[in-house]
């Protein structure tokens, strides 16, 4: 979700042009090291735009500095925080007269792309992405100005194949992409328990197999892979073909917390409408609270807003429990995001990238101050 990277990509993740490919072709596909986010299970092919009907007033009844706000995120569970709130209409609530135009993305780095060429001016995506485009740019492109989800990560297994976490040597674990946030996590559990992996082929101990989420489940049904370590919900779509869980990945972190999906904004859009990032942030800080007080409702409205973006709704098999394992937050968990940055650089995934400035986390602490609430901190990766 989630769930990302600092170097060229040459595998294609959900996106305009996409072509299926089996497990075994995704791995052979794979010449450069990516570090994009994963598309969740269900998203169609290509990059969509909607646009938003303006309300008749913002919250404040002024008139803010743009008319209109490009808001780009992902069909996909991890992002469920534009999904609710844009479907409830509480980002527009705080926007008021400016209007809303969306952009329905597949791929962290479509997004950057997008972002970078003035397409959308806010986006929410995973942390290796904002990593990839902050450094890409030298700093100059983006800041992270919020959180929005942790967790929904796991890994689950054959359980005629692997009976418990003892059992991994010789067999084929399957993660989204080469390079991307659950790959450098399953590599470095690996390595902690003491595993060899060669980071770039997946060859060691270990087989680690790239496979796109969409793939994965087929992968799964024919053998080709003995478990995943996948975002939600490609990791309940594995459990309701017979798959066990082995691992939740929160269970591995400091307080069960590690940023899935953050709120990106272009630093020009930033400079020129600070009034307007406010009330996006203050929509999303809204929505994070409508969620944890109406959490069924909540599922429900993310649910239809994925059926209408992405074509097919989630089964309550799948959805109930993907949807439990997300934790939906205003803190982008900063430190969570240098981590993983270390763990791609240790699994020689990633040269040591200088995240100073990624953050910009002043909008948000105003916005969480007037409602009364602690503020957030950056992990000393604030705006320089």
């Amino acid at each position: 979700m989630a769930p990302n990277q600092a170097l060229p990509h040459t595998s294609a993740q959900p996106g305009s042009g996409r072509i299926r490919r089996s497990a075994a072709a995704a791995v052979a596909g794979l010449t450069a090291v990516a570090l994009l986010s994963a598309c969740g299970y269900g998203s169609k092919n290509d990059d969509k735009k909607t646009d938003a009907a303006p309300a008749a007033g913002s919250a404040s009844g002024v008139k803010l500095s743009a008319d209109t706000v490009k808001i780009g995120y992902f069909a996909n569970l991890t992002h469920g925080t534009p999904l609710v709130g844009l479907q409830e209409g509480i980002f527009q609530k705080e926007l008021g007269s400016t209007q809303v135009k969306t952009q329905i993305f597949n791929a962290g780095p479509a997004e950057i792309e997008a972002l970078n060429a003035g397409s959308i001016d806010i986006g929410w995506i995973g942390p290796s992405p904002a990593i990839n485009g902050f450094t890409k740019s030298e700093g100059k492109s983006l800041k992270i100005i919020g959180g929005s989800a942790s967790g929904g990560v796991k890994l689950v297994a054959n359980p005629d194949k692997i009976t418990s976490l003892d059992d991994l040597k010789g067999k084929k674990i399957a993660t989204p992409q080469l390079g991307n946030t659950q790959d450098v996590a399953l590599l470095n559990y690996l390595a902690g328990k003491g595993y060899k992996v060669d980071a770039q082929s997946g060859a060691g101990d270990v087989s680690v197999v790239r496979s796109d989420n969409k793939v994965t489940p087929d992968a799964y049904k024919q053998g080709s892979i003995d478990a995943a370590w996948v975002p939600e919900p490609t990791a309940s779509k594995l459990v309701t073909l017979g798959a066990k869980v082995l691992l939740n990945e929160k269970d591995i972190w400091p307080d069960k917390k590690f940023v899935i999906t953050n709120i990106i904004v272009s630093q020009k859009f930033l400079a020129e409408h600070p009034d307007v990032v406010e009330a996006v942030l203050r929509g999303s800080v809204n929505t994070n609270a409508f969620i944890k007080a109406n959490p069924d409702k909540a599922k429900a409205t993310a649910n239809e807003a994925i059926k209408k973006e992405a074509g097919n709704a989630l089964e309550p098999a799948i959805l109930d429990p993907a949807w439990a394992d997300i934790d939906f937050l205003d803190d982008p968990l900063a430190a969570t995001l240098q981590t993983e940055a270390d763990n791609a650089v240790t699994a020689g995934l990633l040269k040591k990238p200088n995240l100073n400035g990624i953050y910009d986390l002043a909008p948000l602490n105003k916005v969480l101050k007037e409602k009364g609430q602690s503020p957030v901190a950056d992990a000393g990766l604030g705006a320089k």
